[in-house]
């Protein structure tokens, strides 16, 4: 992989649902995306990479999803200019990758989520809580009206965190979690914690979850209770704030920027199964803190910086052979750290 300077986002895509895959032996493969304060995203892939250049400031959004069907897939990224970029992920496209611009945020974008129930929806939000949804489908002509729906949170802090599920988009920002209706742009639900301010929110709507991270802790909600610290599934604690937050139905991954480590919980009881160091052993002699977090399955990539410059950790569990085992003499599902480096990557650009 070649050397770069990695900022604070990264996200892994199936290379199946993109116009990547070549074939089936690259079928659980991940495409990582990586954005950077240089104004650039980069994409990389089993022995390549893409470097994507638009931006007039830092990357601070990238979307969850990709964004089309079939063979037209495209990707969502959100800056410091108040602009939203689309990028197509075709390989015939890569001279000249950007498919549009959208204008229409007055601050700094913060949040990006492909809708649900419609793959060409692309929800926005940014520093000063505005909301808007756009049809990214709508001809280049008709780019200044590609806003299809817009709100206000009117939250006390800026979006950290954004879901889609059907037709339903769950915001978090300040110390409450909104749930808005993408067709009707009205709230109709809010989870609200008090005076705890959330730092990171991951959602899990089909499984009636979200999970909070907070000053000292992560919680873990069921919404289909009453929204009160006494009804949380479960308290995840931490030395210091949770501001990474990885949720699916086996664990839940956390970390934050004060520590090198990240923990894994299991989701249905709350206990602690491991906790994994995102030092690399070999290349790093010292402490790195940790700025971004993406999980798939059992594949781990954390980024951080240590004093030796910025770092990207990658950790794969499926080849792992020594099980963690927990009270009661159970066996977790998951597995004692392997790591591999790739090797011999070249960049296309």
């Amino acid at each position: 992989m070649p050397s770069v300077f990695f900022g604070s986002l990264c996200r892994l895509f199936p290379l199946i649902d993109t116009p990547l895959f070549r074939s089936d032996a690259h079928t659980n493969e991940k495409a990582l995306v990586t954005s950077s304060t240089d104004r650039t995203v980069r994409l990389y892939w089993k022995g390549h990479s893409r470097c994507y250049k638009g931006h007039s400031g830092p990357v601070t959004a990238l979307a969850d999803k990709l964004l089309g069907d079939g063979e037209f897939k495209v990707l969502a990224t959100g800056g410091e200019d108040c602009t939203i970029r689309l990028w197509s992920m075709n390989t015939r496209a890569k001279k000249h990758p950007l498919v549009s611009t959208l204008h229409g945020h007055e601050k700094t974008l913060s949040l990006l989520s492909v809708a649900w129930h419609k793959s060409s929806l692309l929800v926005s939000s940014s520093k000063d809580t505005k909301v808007k949804v756009w049809d990214t489908m709508a001809p280049p002509s008709s780019v200044s009206s590609s806003c299809v729906g817009h709100t206000y949170l009117n939250s006390s802090g800026p979006p950290i965190a954004i879901k889609c599920y059907e037709s339903l988009c769950y915001i978090a920002a300040g110390s409450e979690v909104t749930a808005i209706d993408l067709r009707t742009m009205k709230k109709v639900s809010v989870l609200a914690l008090g005076d705890q301010r959330i730092f990171s929110c991951e959602m899990m709507p089909s499984e009636w979850l979200i999970c909070t991270g907070i000053k000292d802790k992560a919680l873990l909600w069921d919404i289909r209770k009453s929204q009160e610290l006494a009804n949380t599934v479960a308290e995840l604690h931490s030395d210091g704030p949770v501001t990474l937050l990885h949720l699916d139905p086996y664990k839940v991954v956390t970390g934050g920027p004060c520590d090198d480590q990240v923990h894994v919980w299991e989701t249905q009881t709350g206990h602690l199964v491991n906790t994994l160091s995102c030092n690399n052993p070999v290349k790093s002699a010292g402490r790195s803190t940790l700025s971004a977090m993406a999980v798939d399955g059992c594949r781990i990539v954390t980024t951080g910086r240590s004093t030796e410059g910025s770092l990207l950790h990658y950790q794969d569990f499926l080849r792992s052979s020594v099980p963690v085992a927990l009270p009661g003499e159970e066996v977790s599902k998951f597995w004692g750290p392997q790591e591999y480096d790739d090797e011999g990557t070249d960049d296309d650009d």
